[in-house]
């Protein structure tokens, strides 16, 4: 692929993803774009164009587009609880925005973000899932369901001309993570944090410098194909013990391991008390079924669909993860 001919737009390029893309993109040598809300000098200082915008603006999405060969699109509203139209107008008609435009300037080839949640409920164990599984009925997450929507826009895109990848990752941890290791931290330091179930259940991982390879594989894969959509799994590859995990995590760092341990239809049933009475405050739930059934069940993916396709592997060991997010965290 002639990297040095490509000008690529990354959409939410100053999220943990977004980023890690651009470093990736910088080492290939093309022009990008970052289209985000903040103002960013240091991508300024390094060549990228910087679009402040909102991805809900038709017209700014379209600005954002003009010129480029390729869209990378990794924005989102994400999170486990808030208003539906929040998490519908950023997630379902952000994307649709970002179809529009690639149609209106002839773009042909689009990476997009999708979720691993929007394949399953996470009431049930998830072993070993791949791409043919059947989207489900319903989903226990604003979410996970309007991310289900909008990769069913992707794959079905009114433009026939282009050529789209949905990635799938799930847990995407690392440095700038602002999701899933700070609010580990944040419940430990509090003494919330409960452990679910009995400790077995076995999660995948999915380091963001891996999912951000993901994303460069896929973009150089479209670069051959005509009107080919699809979606792929990915994770580090190697499944770990979800509370074997965490407490190594905090002990690490130091921090207060796991307060109790609750058996799963306990948190279960917290957790859809708590949606019940939640939902007429102002507040973010401590726990809800949704957060209840990734704590307490197995949830792990094939990727061989991934790595024979787009011949993605993981380049970033579980181990080297572990030394660089813990690097991070340290420096503050």
């Amino acid at each position: 692929m002639k990297w040095k001919n490509e000008r690529v737009v990354v959409f939410g390029g100053s999220g943990c993803l977004g980023y890690a893309i651009i470093r990736q993109l910088l080492a290939k040598g093309c022009l990008i774009r970052s289209f985000q809300r903040s103002p960013a000098p240091e991508f300024e200082d390094l060549g990228i164009k910087v679009v402040r915008g909102d991805i809900r603006n038709l017209e700014q999405v379209k600005a954002a587009c003009r010129g480029c060969t390729a869209v990378i699109h990794t924005a989102a509203l994400a999170g486990y609880w808030g208003g539906y139209r929040d998490y519908y107008t950023t997630n379902v008609e952000g994307t649709i925005n970002v179809l529009q435009a690639c149609q209106d300037h002839d773009i042909r080839r689009l990476v997009y973000t999708s979720s691993s949640s929007v394949a399953y409920t996470p009431e049930q164990h998830v072993e070993g899932l791949d791409e043919s599984a059947p989207y489900p009925e319903r989903y226990l997450s604003h979410y996970s369901a309007t991310k289900s929507i909008a990769e069913k826009h992707v794959l079905g895109a009114f433009n026939r001309e282009l050529s789209a990848i949905c990635l799938r990752p799930h847990l995407i941890w690392g440095p700038g993570d602002h999701y899933i290791v700070p609010e580990l931290l944040r419940r430990a330091r509090k003494r919330v944090l409960y452990q679910v179930g009995d400790g077995s259940n076995m999660i995948d991982l999915a380091y963001v410098d891996n999912v951000a390879h993901a994303h460069i594989l896929a973009l150089e894969y479209l670069e051959h194909q005509s009107r080919f959509r699809h979606a792929y799994f990915i994770s580090d590859g190697a499944p770990v013990n979800m509370w074997g995990w965490i407490s190594e995590l905090l002990n690490k760092l130091g921090e207060p391991g796991v307060t109790g341990r609750w058996p799963l239809e306990k948190a279960w049933r917290v957790g859809k008390y708590s949606e019940k009475l939640y939902r007429y405050l102002p507040f973010q739930p401590t726990l809800t079924r949704f957060l209840a059934g990734h704590l307490g069940y197995s949830h792990y993916f094939n990727i061989n669909a991934a790595a024979k396709t787009l011949g993605y592997k993981p380049r970033v060991t579980p181990e080297q993860a572990m030394n660089s997010t813990l690097q991070w965290l340290r420096n503050g």
